[in-house]
């Protein structure tokens, strides 16, 4: 047994499942570009500064939280896909 394969009570493989989702998640975002975060981010900034300037100190705050969450998603996303396109190079360099 693997050291990062996990057994549940139903004995099936937890990391198998994991794998499923996260390929599929790597595939529905590949073709999304890194600025598109950095975009979404900077709009979020832009918008808790307006917020801010109209005295809605609150929602100012929660849409200014929403950066550090974009920031990761855009992270993962380059994550994601440099080590997707690794394996499909070193498929490829095998076949």
């Amino acid at each position: 047994m693997n050291s990062n394969s996990i057994l549940t009570k139903s004995g099936r493989n937890k990391s198998m499942s994991e794998a499923k989702v996260t390929k599929s998640i790597a595939k529905k975002s590949e073709n999304i570009p890194v600025s598109v975060f950095l975009a979404m981010a900077a709009g979020a900034a832009a918008l808790s500064i307006g917020l801010a300037m109209n005295r809605k100190r609150s929602w100012a705050i929660v849409v200014g939280q929403w950066i550090p969450s974009i920031l990761l998603l855009g992270i993962y996303n380059k994550v994601a896909n440099t080590q997707t396109l690794e394996k499909t190079d070193n498929q490829s360099l095998l076949h």
